[in-house]
């Protein structure tokens, strides 16, 4: 079943962070779009939630280094 969520990710600042955070989200298997918005902080994502968590999809933006609020 697909859901969408929104995060607020902290410290993003350019074109670089934008590619870090939605690679690390689209290499989990079950997210299916993700879209940065870098003016907001906030991002986007369409996921399965059968086939990925909230916590996991946190933790592999976390690993990239940003804060997830």
């Amino acid at each position: 079943m697909m859901e969408n969520v929104v995060l607020d990710v902290k410290g993003m600042t350019c074109g670089h962070c934008e590619a870090a955070v939605s690679g690390a989200l689209k290499a989990l298997d079950g997210v299916a779009d993700v879209k940065v918005h870098l003016d907001t902080g906030k991002v986007d994502v369409r996921y399965d939630k059968d086939k990925v968590s909230l916590e996991q999809m946190k933790e592999a933006i976390e690993e990239q280094g940003y804060d997830v609020v």
